[in-house]
């Protein structure tokens, strides 16, 4: 049971030090307040998370100046009356409360003859401020990108859907690190039983420290033996505030940039948010250089080996004798030339280097350049038919995996009967007037998100969102 808060200031300071005995970042500095200097009260800090500025500049600075030369008898008075109704001040009744409250960067203030401890609200650790993403750069679109600071991130997100609908769950995770993590969705756009699930899952472990959601990612997906990611990394609040408005939900974890949102699917990793400031035609254009590039990625190299080692009857005579030149002299003259390899294997390895930099996110190219290498083995050794039986197993694998309920390869299978159109926006991207329905996350009475305007006016009716 945790210890509750002594109205003597003795106790709770005697506590206090013992629990932070040799935490010298700790600043811990009794006072004796009003006239005579009879009440005693206590501030304690983390050193460089709460300047003595902001102490002295603080509602609750101000009020311990005004303490000063006031009447002993009235302090507590005062206090009661008055130090509540602070807007940066915040009673805590337990002793754990006080400590998560200093951990968490702010100052707490004790006073002798009150049972409760005041929090004091601060600029918390040091951290970067917003600045543009690294990652995921883009020539249309904000510039913004999500800090360490979970708050911050959070914020950004709610400039952009200024909604009250806009839920903001926070919990705390890690044992010894007591992370601040934040699930974020639309209320009435989540589908039921998704934001439950996510803490059920949260929930279901119990760590020492999270120190980045990409412990969150690894603890908490289903299929966790899958090289694909069911988690998508972001660390663009526009992004986050386009996929929410999709029926998602963001997971922010303090101390890391990188946003999660779930569910995930193939189609997601191959979309980047400026995809829907630019024109369509351009966007489509790009969106089948990225579905070619995942596709060379994956077969171009093993297809090569399989071709010149097995099926070269499938080859012009050109080719073969272009290529057979090619290779000639590679290891007689190693020693002298360094010529390791020829040259169309140089280009067979530029080419699928080149293709996986296509894929937009790093977290889903990685499993394509790893599965490369399956298929260079099956290509190398059983030829076309390895080729098959590799591409076969993919397949099956991507059709059987699932994230939050959510069928891997929506929408081109496993599409529902409940009359989502995510064809008009995966290959190709349809122009922004045909995408009037949401994509495969949200609830089925909310799948409309675009109205023509014109007819609402007309008939008089005023769509309430």
């Amino acid at each position: 049971m945790s210890e509750k808060i002594s109205s003597k200031i003795e106790k709770n300071e005697e506590y206090v030090r013992k629990r932070l005995k040799n935490c010298d970042d700790f600043i811990i500095r009794p006072m004796v307040l009003g006239e005579g200097k009879k009440i005693r009260c206590l501030v304690v800090y983390i050193e460089v998370a709460v300047s003595n500025m902001m102490l002295e500049d603080s509602v609750v600075g101000k009020l311990v100046n005004h303490m000063w030369e006031m009447p002993s008898d009235k302090i507590l008075e005062f206090v009661r009356d008055n130090g509540m109704g602070i807007s940066d001040v915040q009673p805590l009744d337990t002793m754990e409360e006080v400590f998560a409250s200093m951990m968490a960067g702010n100052a707490v203030f004790f006073l002798d003859g009150y049972s409760r401890a005041i929090k004091v609200s601060s600029k918390g650790y040091p951290n970067l401020s917003v600045s543009e993403s690294t990652r995921e750069k883009v020539l249309r679109g904000s510039k913004e990108g999500f800090t360490d600071a979970v708050k911050t991130n959070s914020a950004l997100v709610r400039k952009r859907i200024r909604d009250t609908r806009l839920k903001v769950k926070q919990k705390t995770l890690g044992e010894r690190s007591q992370t601040v993590v934040q699930l974020l969705y639309m209320e009435d756009l989540v589908r039921p039983g998704l934001v439950e699930e996510i803490e059920k899952r949260l929930d279901s472990f119990v760590i020492d420290g999270v120190l980045d959601s990409g412990v969150l990612e690894q603890m908490t997906e289903s299929s966790w033996l899958s090289p694909f990611p069911q988690f998508q990394t972001t660390e663009r609040p526009d992004k986050c505030a386009a996929e929410i408005l999709n029926g998602r939900i963001l997971l922010l974890t303090d101390h890391s940039p990188v946003g999660l949102l779930l569910p995930a699917v193939f189609n997601d990793f191959l979309q980047v948010s400026e995809d829907y400031y630019n024109r369509f035609a351009i966007v489509s254009l790009q969106r089948l250089i990225r579905y070619g590039a995942v596709i060379l990625t994956l077969l171009f190299s093993g297809t090569y080996l399989a071709v010149t080692n097995f099926h070269t009857q499938v080859l012009p005579t050109n080719l073969i004798l272009s290529i057979s030149q090619a290779r000639q002299g590679v290891i007689g003259q190693a020693a002298v030339t360094a010529n390791l390899v020829s040259p169309i294997v140089v280009v067979v390895v530029a080419v699928t280097a080149l293709s996986s930099l296509a894929i937009p996110t790093d977290e889903f190219s990685a499993p394509f350049r790893l599965l490369k290498f399956g298929f260079v083995i099956l290509g190398g050794t059983m030829g076309v038919f390895g080729m098959l039986l590799g591409l076969y197993l993919v397949l099956s694998h991507l059709a059987g995996l699932k994230s939050f309920g959510i069928p891997y390869l929506s929408p081109f299978a496993a599409q529902n009967k409940e009359g989502y159109s995510g064809e008009r926006d995966s290959f190709i991207r349809f122009p922004l007037p045909f995408l009037t329905r949401r994509p495969v996350y949200d609830r089925k009475e909310e799948q409309i998100r675009l109205r023509d305007g014109r007819k609402i006016k007309e008939k008089g009716e005023r769509h309430v969102y």
